[in-house]
């Protein structure tokens, strides 16, 4: 019998199960997998998940005892995944997939030392499944390499945490009940956030990330932990089981993490910029960065230090930008925070138009002035990392290969202009809806360009039951202001 397959009746019978998942005979490197088992037993691993992840990003597995590693790096777990939302298969009569777990994602929880996160791809049929989120981001990241590039990526995660008062509503975990319009970098609801920043802090610094800062950000039980970038792949692995961990310290101090875009209407919506740049693929050098002649003749013109690479991949995302908000502001809640005032006391922070400039926060694109990427603004803490980096990086690649102008940067108050003047300048408005953006989406050719047309049409179906569910309910607020206002 070959390695990796197990008989339907047990190893004495000849008869072998069918391969539903990964090929006929797969095996993981064998020295890689009992080095990396070793290392667990050592550690005090007993368990291991090899995780996958559905349309939202949310982590699923299955828990496997250490005994059972081989089997595990060799695919042995199956998974109805049309039981899962958003990945297709739907229908008792689909086969399943298999996960295999990457052994280079290996994680032991910081805060349980008995069990072992993978990040893992799910397999169908003998291949890559191509519903798999993950898998997809792998497509395009080829894509990249047979150019040249490397797409390295660094996320800004922002998030609520909330504890129940007496009463049940949640509000910040602090004791100070800050009445100012914006609490960022208050250090008095800092010091009072210990209890959950510390431990969140120590996880971070053991996995190794690179953890530069955290602080009390702009809402109120509103907080930032920035750490360092790496390959798109590895970051948006790391952001999934970040959320995990979040929401695991929280659970400590009986509170609940939010990851929810904009919870509150008179308070700051959570966003997750995307700190995007290419890399050359051989010698890891930032392609973004001026090369040793200056800045290039694009760049010269716009007067910004980067290299001309650097503003064609902005162009790409101009081009594309609405069609990439549907993926990167992924449900209803999502265009609830992106407007620039609202019920705020003052403007939002959150990118309302499709313009770029240097160091301009009121852009959806920025070029940051203390590093060499391009900040994408329009990105929340809803988004699935797969997904939305896939996409990015495909409407970047195309803005290269076409040699796209972005245009002339903006670098004032975008905030302060009004309609009329916009429109006459020609810059456009981020869709106002998830509808509005799905409709780009399904016009715009990247979405096939990023996930393939099986996975696009997916993705599209379901986002656009999810705004129906958001548009069309009644809700008491709504029945008591307006039942007889006419």
């Amino acid at each position: 019998m070959s390695p990796g397959r197990r008989s339907v009746y047990g190893d004495s019978m000849a008869q072998e199960a069918p391969q539903f998942g990964v090929p006929h005979g797969f095996q993981q490197d064998r020295v890689k997998v009992a080095a990396v088992k070793a290392r667990l037993f050592d550690e005090g691993v007993k368990s291991c998940m090899a995780t996958f992840v559905d349309i939202y990003g949310i982590p699923k597995a299955k828990v496997t005892p250490i005994d059972s590693f081989e089997h595990l790096c060799d695919g042995s777990e199956l998974y109805t995944v049309g039981a899962v939302e958003g990945l297709g298969l739907a229908g008792p009569q689909e086969d399943e997939c298999a996960t295999v777990p990457d052994l280079d994602s290996t994680i032991v929880l910081p805060w349980d030392k008995t069990r072992a996160w993978f990040s893992s791809d799910l397999y169908y049929h003998g291949e890559p499944y191509a519903g798999d989120p993950r898998g997809i981001l792998r497509r395009v990241l080829a894509r990249a390499k047979d150019l040249g590039f490397t797409f390295n990526l660094g996320i800004e995660p922002e998030f609520y945490v909330l504890k129940p008062d007496a009463q049940g509503k949640l509000g910040p975990i602090t004791k100070t009940r800050f009445q100012g319009p914006n609490a960022c970098y208050d250090l008095t609801l800092a010091s009072e956030s210990s209890e959950f920043l510390d431990p969140l802090a120590s996880y971070l610094g053991e996995l190794g990330w690179g953890l530069y800062s955290y602080d009390q950000e702009c809402g109120r039980g509103q907080y930032e932990f920035d750490f360092g970038y790496s390959n798109a792949l590895t970051m948006a692995d790391r952001f999934v089981f970040l959320r995990f961990m979040v929401k695991k310290v929280a659970e400590q101090i009986g509170a609940v993490a939010s990851f929810m875009p904009k919870p509150f209407a008179d308070d700051f919506r959570s966003g997750a910029h995307f700190n995007m740049s290419l890399a050359d693929r051989n010698t890891g050098v930032n392609l973004f960065a001026p090369g040793g002649s200056g800045p290039g003749k694009l760049a010269s013109r716009y007067g910004v230090p980067c290299s001309d690479l650097a503003l064609h991949f902005i162009a790409g995302l101009k081009a594309h930008a609405s069609a990439i908000t549907a993926v990167t502001c992924p449900t209803y809640n999502s265009y609830q925070g992106l407007i620039a005032q609202g019920d705020l006391a003052d403007f939002s922070w959150a990118p309302v138009l499709v313009a770029w400039g240097k160091n301009n926060r009121s852009a959806m694109l920025r070029l940051p002035g203390n590093r060499y990427c391009v900040e994408n603004r329009a990105v929340d803490m809803a988004n699935n990392p797969y997904l939305a980096a896939a996409i990015s990086l495909a409407a970047g690649l195309d803005g290269i290969e076409r040699e796209l102008d972005p245009g002339e940067p903006l670098n004032d108050d975008l905030y302060r202009r009004g309609r009329k003047e916009l429109k006459a300048a020609g810059i456009e408005l981020l869709p106002r809806t998830l509808l509005h953006a799905l409709e780009a989406f399904e016009t715009d050719d990247i979405g096939s360009s990023a996930f393939g047309s099986f996975y696009r049409d997916i993705y599209l179906n379901h986002k656009l039951r999810e705004w129906e569910r958001g548009f069309y309910p009644v809700h008491e607020e709504q029945r008591r202001s307006q039942l007889t206002f006419i």
